[in-house]
């Protein structure tokens, strides 16, 4: 459907029906009437780009993210639901690419579709410190490279591995095993600071060999999983950096005859709507997600709307973790 169909089927000139879909002023209320009765009955949706380009504004934010995994989808969930009634409509966009191209998909996403297509942006987990001179709004969430660059929000990642750790400790256990996230990844090093902090304060010490680094992923912490539970002196507990590592934990203990809670207790990180459903289901750390989403959103918002520097610098928000006890952790069986 084009514009000179709208105008054909209402009677008036392609110029009359620019203006009205533009919002410009020139148009008799009664024809402006007429033409809007058409765009709804024929579906006529104006060229984003085209009227990006003579408003230099699209009132659209960006959602963007590597990939389309729990922590985003639940983070997505939240700002799609705090846009209501803002204005302002989603672009939702994918700019992982390939697991071996995932370093720095955020400048090439923000280069397709600032300017043109967004406003601003709201970036999940960058995995780099996004460009803040390219007059594009940026919001990160959970920045790999912690509190840095644009403006951030993300959730208090060390006390809530220190929360995860000590409710396992409160439990009784002393040999705990920590699965962690990626090196790169500000979080990932908090999580395991907490873990190491709690574990001192507590007067017990760290083995080495039962820290590992499980990358956030299945697939990746797979191995080191096998290499915490498939040995005699196993853990009693393991505290995962993440919710999808947690569940794994959960599996391979299953595949090795190991009962949660009764053989091995198990705490993540996130509360994904999985960590609810799983059998046992989860005991976890909850991020604010929803919170996180709709933050983001107001902060962007604020810096699109703003005459201040368009960057955001120093604005970070950090907010509270909780940790969520459900049937996955109990005292060890020695105990």
């Amino acid at each position: 459907m084009t514009i000179t169909d709208v105008a054909r089927a209402a009677g008036v000139s392609v110029a009359t029906v620019s203006k009205v879909v533009n919002g410009r002023y020139g148009v008799a209320q009664t024809t402006a009437s007429r033409v809007l009765e058409v765009v709804d009955q024929l579906g006529y949706e104006s060229s984003l780009v085209a009227r990006s380009l003579r408003r230099r504004r699209t009132n659209v934010i960006g959602v963007l993210v590597a990939e389309f995994e729990p922590f985003s989808t639940e983070l997505l969930k939240a700002i799609s639901k705090a846009v209501e009634g803002t204005g302002y409509e989603l672009l939702a966009y994918s700019g992982g690419g390939d697991t071996s191209d995932r370093v720095g998909w955020e400048r090439r996403s923000l280069s397709r579709l600032g300017g043109t297509l967004i406003d601003g942006a709201v970036i999940v987990t960058p995995t780099v410190q996004v460009p803040t001179d390219d007059g594009v709004p940026v919001v990160a969430i959970d920045p790999h490279t912690g509190p840095t660059g644009p403006a951030t929000v993300d959730s208090d990642s060390l006390a809530g591995a220190r929360m995860a750790t000590e409710h396992l400790i409160g439990l009784g256990h002393t040999r705990i095993g920590h699965l962690g996230g990626r090196r790169d990844l500000e979080s990932a090093r908090l999580r395991e600071l907490g873990y190491r902090q709690a574990m001192s304060d507590a007067g017990l010490t760290v083995d080495p060999s039962l820290v590992l680094t499980g990358g956030y992923r299945p697939d990746l912490s797979d191995r080191p999983t096998h290499e915490l539970l498939d040995r005699p002196d196993r853990p009693t507990a393991v505290f995962a950096a993440n919710d999808l590592s947690a569940l794994h934990v959960v599996e391979v203990a299953r595949e090795l005859g190991l009962r949660v809670p009764e053989d091995l207790s198990v705490v993540g990180y996130d509360d994904v709507p999985e960590a609810a459903a799983a059998q046992p289901p989860l005991t976890t750390v909850a991020q604010p997600l929803r919170d996180m989403g709709a933050e983001a959103l107001r902060m962007v918002i604020s810096l699109i709307e703003s005459d201040a520097p368009r960057t955001g610098q120093g604005h970070h928000t950090r907010l509270p973790t909780r940790l969520v006890e459900r049937a996955s952790t109990a005292p060890p069986a020695t105990a």
